[in-house]
Parts: structure tokens; sequence; C-alpha cells
């Protein structure tokens, strides 16, 4: 069951960066290039996270607390 989760991830995952990078392509194509980059930076944190450079979700810190 694991492995099915693992897969259905990557998968997703795969899907998020392809279309992130056309859509990266059609915002480059406009000049539109603040949205072109803020896609660009998309595009790279789902290939880190793919290749498990980077954790999916940041750390659970509460608000507010002290150090």
């Amino acid at each position: 069951m694991r492995q099915v989760f693992t897969t259905r991830r990557t998968d997703s995952l795969d899907y998020m960066q392809s279309m992130l990078g056309q859509l990266r392509t059609m915002a480059e194509a406009e000049r539109c290039d603040m949205l072109a980059y803020l896609i660009e930076m998309a595009y790279v944190e789902a290939s880190d996270i793919v290749r498990g450079e980077r954790p999916s979700r940041l750390g659970q810190h509460k608000r507010n607390s002290s150090a």
C-alpha cells in the first residue's frame, strides 16, 4: 500500500512540474518576468521534492511560541 501512495505522489508531482514548466513558458512569452520567475521557483521546488532534496512540508511550529 505504501508503494501505491509513493507512486501516486510522484506522479502528481511530476504532473505539477510539467504544468509549471508550461506556465513558465507562457509567462515568458507574454513578457511577465516576475510571474515567470515565481513560477520557475515553484518548478524548482517541485523538482527538489521529487528528488528528495527538500521536504514537502515545512516544520510544524506553533505561532508566537517562545524560543
